[in-house]
């Protein structure tokens, strides 16, 4: 028997399902708090609001977070890759997850 929209929802599954995945870079200790500042608020201009996904995190030299998107849907690879991509550019390393459903799998 197949699901209700309204059980698909409340699941979160099938259309209803999220995709993200989490990030994890770090600046080299010789980085001033200026290009922190401007390294971070490059990546959420040029990726984060580009894309349309939102970044919950923070940190200091090391910094961590989850990826998803700004309204319901799925990050996609390209979305992960972008991010990557990003951060390989910009600090001194980078660690991105795979895809996983944010509501019903652990990461």
């Amino acid at each position: 028997m197949a699901r209700s929209r309204r059980l698909r929802k409340k699941l979160r599954v099938d259309e209803f399902q999220e995709l993200g995945f989490d990030v994890q870079w770090q600046f080299a200790e010789s980085t001033s708090e200026d290009d922190i500042d401007a390294r971070v608020d490059g990546f959420i201009e040029e990726v984060i609001d580009a894309r349309g996904l939102g970044f919950h995190g923070g940190g200091h030299l090391e910094w961590q977070g989850l990826i998803a998107t700004q309204k319901l849907g799925k990050c996609t690879e390209e979305d992960r890759q972008a991010v990557e991509a990003y951060w390989k550019a910009n600090a001194e390393s980078v660690e991105v997850s795979v895809l996983y459903d944010l509501w019903n799998d652990e990461a």
